[in-house]
């Protein structure tokens, strides 16, 4: 199944991100199950938040990845969802 990860970054946390982010795509190479990646971008192009299509066997395996994912322990979200997507294209 594929499950999208959507988060947005708390305000003014562009710092945190950078500081984190190596180990975030350690982690996104690690656990392999990250299919597709990248982060959102606000109107002025800095990095706001992430998506992330996961590749998992059930919605509790996603949980577990977000839970354990660098941005998310370093509190860097201010919001984020998990949804099971469908690829159409």
């Amino acid at each position: 199944m594929l499950v999208a990860l959507i988060a947005r970054d708390k305000p003014d946390h562009l710092e945190t991100r950078k500081a984190n982010r190596e180990d975030h795509l350690a982690y996104m190479k690690e656990t392999g199950l990250a299919r597709h990646a990248g982060p959102l971008l606000d109107s002025d192009g800095n990095m706001c938040g992430s998506l992330v299509v996961l590749e998992v066997d059930t919605m509790a395996q996603a949980e577990e990845w977000a839970k354990n994912d660098p941005y998310n322990l370093a509190g860097l979200f201010q919001s984020a969802e998990l949804i099971q997507w469908n690829k159409v294209i």
